[in-house]
């Protein structure tokens, strides 16, 4: 069966769109380079006709779950011997062979790193002692690689397994629902498999690195960073560092709403769906989506100190992924 790349868009509509977004950026980089795409989906979805050549896996509504529970079907969902699923609001920034080559061999595995110490979804080195494990993968779950098979449907199987216990385990919910990560995480170290370094030269989110400096899809250029302070993005429990993804980039929580992810998706869209070239989709896109975004964003910054002066800090609105 070869390689192939899978997307979920289950529960919300709103991944419909991101899923799409995400299938036209694997199409402009790896059209020709024997690697499908799969979108699985319980919702209702009309593909587009520029989307018309992806396979789309359809489900009963809720067949999986909900939240983030569909993550944890990745073994029964792979149509492939090598399977890279990637969460649907990233973009592709380049050709994804050599993705696959890294982790060639592997029966699941993530980029990340191995930690024994800390907290992620709970306290490392208790959760290390009760699954009598060294260390866990840690790891954001943006992208999965599996190929199917036993060893790969006995850990998924394991992961599922804890689901119901995750409370009792003492894990922290994200979103108030159970997370796949953490879950795959303790699966994988009982299971022997390990996590692919990578320097945010491959693969990289803005869960780390939330400030954008940079981002063409049709360059595939990405750059972005966790600032130093005074900045107001500087995330104060991640180092401070920079990293430019040539593969993947993931644009988790609201970042999909940021006038340069915007940007990119319609560019992809004049170019893929409409037929428009290139120059005038870039120009297009710069005039009515990137000079406005940049625009208003300036001005938010000049006047924020102001604003909170005289009205304080506006509440935090309600993700649409929920």
């Amino acid at each position: 069966m070869g390689r192939a790349v899978i997307t979920l868009a289950t529960t919300k509509d709103v991944y419909v769109g991101m899923a799409f977004a995400l299938a036209r950026s694997f199409l402009y980089w790896n059209r020709d380079r024997d690697i499908d795409f799969h979108l699985v989906t319980d919702l209702d979805v009309d593909l587009p006709r520029d989307l018309s050549g992806i396979k789309v896996r359809r489900l009963a509504r809720g067949e999986l779950g909900i939240g983030f529970s569909p993550k944890l079907h990745l073994d029964r969902l792979a149509p492939a011997d090598q399977t890279l699923f990637i969460d649907a609001d990233c973009l592709c920034l380049g050709p994804l062979a050599d993705v696959f080559d890294r982790f060639a061999g592997h029966g699941v595995s993530v980029f990340g790193e191995e930690v024994s110490t800390g907290h992620w979804f709970g306290d490392i080195e208790p959760l290390c002692a009760r699954f009598a494990v060294p260390a866990l993968p840690c790891f954001n779950g943006g992208v999965y690689y599996v190929e199917p098979g036993e060893k790969a449907a006995a850990l998924y199987a394991r992961a599922r397994e804890l689901e119901p216990h995750y409370d009792t385990i003492g894990l922290v919910r994200l979103r108030g629902r159970p997370n796949d990560e953490i879950l795959v995480s303790i699966a994988m170290a009982e299971f022997r498999q390990v996590a692919i370094p990578d320097d945010g030269t491959v693969f990289a989110c803005l869960e780390h690195y939330p400030l954008i400096h940079d981002l063409s899809v049709l360059d595939g250029i990405c750059r972005m960073s966790n600032p130093a302070r005074p900045h107001r993005l500087h995330d104060p429990k991640r180092p401070v560092g920079h990293a430019a993804p040539r593969r993947i980039a993931h644009f988790l929580n609201s970042y999909t709403d940021h006038w340069r992810y915007r940007t990119e998706i319609l560019k992809l869209r004049l170019i893929l769906a409409g037929r428009m070239p290139e120059i005038l989709a870039r120009s297009l896109a710069a005039t009515s989506v990137a000079l406005p975004g940049w625009s208003a964003e300036f001005a938010k910054d000049a006047l924020r100190p102001m604003y909170r002066r005289m009205f304080g800090v506006r509440p935090i609105a309600p993700s649409k992924r929920i």
